[in-house]
């Protein structure tokens, strides 16, 4: 298994797991995001909650831009006013293959 360096370990919250990224340049999340994704997808957290924050949307769209081509992931949205609106996103992945066995 591989190491991954997080902002922040991702945390079990009511509405499901999260993680923040929105004190991070857009040029390092690019390294951090997949990493993050499969780590989540190992340990069966499969809804995720991005917070990339509202700003001028760089990192929303960095973010995107690498869920959009990580074959894993299942949808994404941003998420409700209640739970970021346009500051952060939802991730549906897929269950581990290896999981499923």
């Amino acid at each position: 298994m591989s190491s991954i360096l997080l902002p922040a370990p991702p945390r079990r919250t009511a509405d499901g797991w999260r993680s923040g990224f929105a004190h991070l340049p857009a040029r390092e999340i690019g390294a951090l995001i997949p990493g993050w994704l499969a780590a989540c997808q190992e340990r069966g957290f499969l809804e995720l909650r991005i917070i990339h924050g509202k700003g001028i949307g760089n990192l929303q769209r960095t973010v995107h831009a690498i869920l959009s081509r990580y074959p894993e992931v299942e949808r994404y949205s941003l998420a409700g006013p209640h739970y970021g609106g346009t500051g952060a996103t939802i991730v549906h992945l897929r269950p581990s293959v290896r999981k499923q066995r």
